[in-house]
């Protein structure tokens, strides 16, 4: 009798938990009707966004077409009773099926604008037939929005939803990816809802990872030290650091080396930072370095003359043909030295030498362009 009770009860409570409404499981079989897990990452720079979820299907599972039933009555507008649960007649929707929609960013970032700091949120929505408000939960856990309490809203954004390409299944994607700002957007039927992730502060971000970067085994070359000032330098952030690690790359124990590319370095960082100076005795070092090459020269006269600085970049042409006669780059740099000084003639004979030993079709292209303004007389090619 006992025995019989037991399986009475064991039965009844089986039959409790298959019919529970939240079609929430305890073992890892198949997901609820057949809605499949996905998951989806856009990287806006040093930034992960992810967005995991179940994607239900037009058809439903029994295979019956729902097509045009799906916004306003599958998905109801608005706050609706989920029959189960705690949020009673105010649950917004999953964005998906069976768990929490799961958005999870890996840095603060802004959505539609609004601050949102990293972290995974349960994603909801209250969909509307002209405008959808977005809910971002500090409750990413909850199966579906059963359980759903305004109180653990992290954010809130309105967004236009769209007509779009038909989708047999609920997908997410992330469309318009930019340097520092994607739009995620589900889709589904026929209906898209995009919003905007940004990333407010991007050249931080990076200026951080490198900081990171520089203390562990990346940082024991002197070529990683450069390229972290190259790009504070770029940015025109943080230049105390940048020549911090432009100072490293040439004197760190163990990792500093003094040649062309750390001296150069150091000296656009100094340039930059109103040391001229300096800045001008350690280009002068960088130049007479046994490491520097003829282009490298070549090009340092290129970015004076980019500067406006015509004398001293003459002056460089010149060095670089005396001490690498004969050289493709140095009979290049003549060319533009003479034309500098207004000699076609002379500037001509510099490109005609250079033309015969171009290194390929591109440069050989581009010098028989200022061969033929050179012949016409025209000096100004620089």
């Amino acid at each position: 009798m006992r025995l019989a009770l037991r399986t009475l009860q064991y039965a009844a409570a089986v039959a409790l938990i298959a019919s529970s409404e939240s079609g929430a499981q305890l073992v890892s079989g198949p997901p609820s009707g057949d809605n499949q897990k996905s998951s989806v990452s856009q990287w806006i720079g040093p930034v992960e966004v992810n967005v995991t979820y179940n994607s239900p299907n037009v058809h439903a599972p029994d295979g019956s077409e729902r097509r045009g039933k799906i916004w306003g009555q599958l998905v109801p507008w608005g706050m609706s009773n989920g029959g189960f649960g705690t949020c009673g007649d105010l649950c917004p929707w999953r964005m998906g099926s069976n768990e929490n929609t799961v958005f999870r960013v890996s840095h603060d970032v802004l959505v539609e604008g609004k601050p949102l700091a990293a972290g995974s949120y349960g994603l909801h929505a209250l969909p509307g037939e002209s405008e959808w408000t977005l809910i971002f939960s500090k409750n990413s856990t909850s199966w579906g929005s059963f359980f759903y309490k305004e109180s653990e809203d992290a954010l809130r954004v309105t967004v236009k939803p769209a007509q779009s390409e038909y989708r047999e299944w609920l997908t997410y994607e992330f469309v318009d990816r930019q340097p520092d700002k994607a739009t995620a957007r589900l889709a589904w039927e026929e209906l898209a809802v995009p919003f905007t992730i940004a990333v407010p502060n991007m050249n931080e971000l990076y200026f951080e990872q490198i900081d990171r970067e520089l203390r562990d085994d990346t940082g024991f070359t002197w070529a990683a030290w450069v390229e972290g000032a190259q790009f504070c330098l770029q940015k025109s952030i943080h230049l105390d650091r940048a020549e911090e690690w432009a100072r490293y790359a040439i004197d760190g124990v163990f990792v500093g080396q003094e040649n062309f590319q750390t001296l150069s370095n150091l000296a656009q960082v100094l340039q930059a930072t109103g040391k001229s100076a300096e800045a001008k005795a350690t280009l002068e070092r960088a130049v007479a370095h046994r490491s520097s090459a003829p282009i490298d020269i070549h090009t340092v006269a290129r970015q004076l003359q980019a500067q406006g600085k015509s004398d001293e970049a003459v002056k460089m042409y010149e060095l670089n043909a005396k001490r690498f006669p004969g050289e493709w780059p140095t009979d290049v740099g003549m060319m533009r030295a003479w034309a500098a000084k207004g000699d076609a003639r002379k500037a001509l004979d510099a490109a005609r030498r250079a033309l015969a030993k171009a290194p390929d079709e591109g440069n050989r292209r581009n010098l028989e362009r200022l061969i033929a303004r050179l012949e016409a007389g025209d000096t100004a090619i620089n």
